[in-house]
């Protein structure tokens, strides 16, 4: 038995998936992508029984002005996200820096397009312009396994826009112990909305109350759960879903109206197989145990941090940092002023090492404390 996560947000070659373009055509208009659509044919990535994909009802279509589509023209990806902030989205990880042995999409070709089937406002990641865009997005990882261990619990990611189109307001987002989300979706308070490939005309879809749990497939959550990292922030959930919906908030139903409670990641599933002298000989069917989400306890604690951020804006700073970080003993590479994977990692080391959340995000304040504190270097 092999175990994976199939990713439902990407284009061609991602496990297996029907290669589709549907968001936006190739006019282009002062820079920004025009209307259109291109038709496709995609395959339902996740559909458990019968298919409840629905259009919004009329109590939740409001929630559009809060959710858009995440897309990157160049590497033909697509996702869904959603508004936290007035200029903070919230999506999967994957969806900006696909999965481990993938090459990353350049984050300053993303765009995110807010109430995409009427709105259609548009906006980048802030940083685009200067190659800064890495330094405005906070990730659980940038660098995810889809095998055992899957860390389908460090899937998301935190997006600062260029500017605020969030205006017509943000989904709260609750953090819920797991046992906690079990007991709502018993109590058909669980819901997901999200774009889908294969639901046109990408009008986001509403898949009603669904089961949210644990106890899936034949082995139950004790075997289960040893194929993930972190498994008490992992939902397994059976909202339907499709290609796209990879970023899609996973909704409870309260007395305030739809909060967040995880992100819809991919869909966990055990794929049998034919082993002869180390090699597989034979492929038979998969089984698709469950959709897969990470509590929104994973990241809530994280929001009021980076929307508070103070990031560092010039080259000559972030040198500062790398200078700073190299001195003490976290940081090898070159002092170049440039914010990529190495400088991000070495960040988040010197976080674990001093107590603090690990963010990964190049500030002033951390600047300040590199340079005006004793330091724990790294033994």
């Amino acid at each position: 038995m092999r175990r994976t996560l199939a990713y439902a947000a990407l284009g061609a070659g991602v496990l297996g998936l029907v290669a589709g373009w549907p968001p936006v055509a190739s006019a282009w208009k002062a820079g920004i992508p025009g209307g259109g659509h291109i038709a496709t044919l995609v395959q339902p990535v996740a559909v458990f029984g019968k298919d409840d994909r629905t259009h919004l009802p009329a109590k939740y279509r409001a929630l559009r002005e809060k959710i858009g589509l995440l897309f990157n023209l160049r590497s033909r990806t697509v996702c869904t996200a959603f508004c936290v902030a007035p200029d903070i989205i919230a999506t999967a990880s994957h969806c900006l820096f696909s999965t481990a042995g993938e090459r990353a999409p350049r984050l300053a070709d993303f765009w995110f397009a807010r109430n995409y089937d009427a709105a259609r406002e548009y906006a980048r990641i802030a940083g685009h312009n200067t190659r800064s865009a890495a330094q405005h997005v906070m990730a659980g990882s940038t660098h995810l396994n889809v095998h055992p261990p899957i860390d389908a619990t460090r899937d998301w990611a935190l997006v600062r826009l260029a500017r605020p189109i969030c205006s017509k307001g943000v989904l709260a987002v609750r953090a819920l112990p797991a046992e906690q989300i079990e007991k709502e979706a018993a109590a058909k308070r669980v819901f997901q909305i999200s774009y889908h490939r294969d639901f046109t005309p990408w009008k986001p879809a509403y898949s009603h109350p669904c089961r949210a749990g644990r106890n899936f497939g034949s082995g139950g959550w004790t075997a289960l759960s040893r194929d993930f990292y972190e498994p008490s922030l992992l939902v397994l959930h059976t909202c339907d879903t499709g290609g796209a919906s990879s970023g899609s908030p996973l909704l409870l139903e309260t007395a305030h109206g739809p909060e967040v409670i995880g992100i819809n990641v991919g869909t966990y599933v055990q794929s049998r197989v034919l082993i002869h002298d180390g090699q597989v000989t034979e492929r038979l069917k998969a089984d698709t145990v469950a959709n897969t989400a990470v509590a929104a306890a994973a990241f809530a604690g994280m929001l009021d941090t980076f929307r508070h951020a103070a990031i560092l804006s010039s080259r000559q700073r972030i040198r500062e940092l790398q200078g700073a970080l190299k001195k003490h003993g976290f940081y090898a590479g070159p002092a170049d002023g440039v914010y990529g994977p190495e400088l991000r990692r070495a960040i988040e080391a010197y976080e674990r090492a001093q107590g603090l959340p690990a963010t990964g995000l190049a500030t002033q304040t951390l600047l300040k404390r590199l340079s005006g504190g004793a330091v724990r270097a790294r033994s």
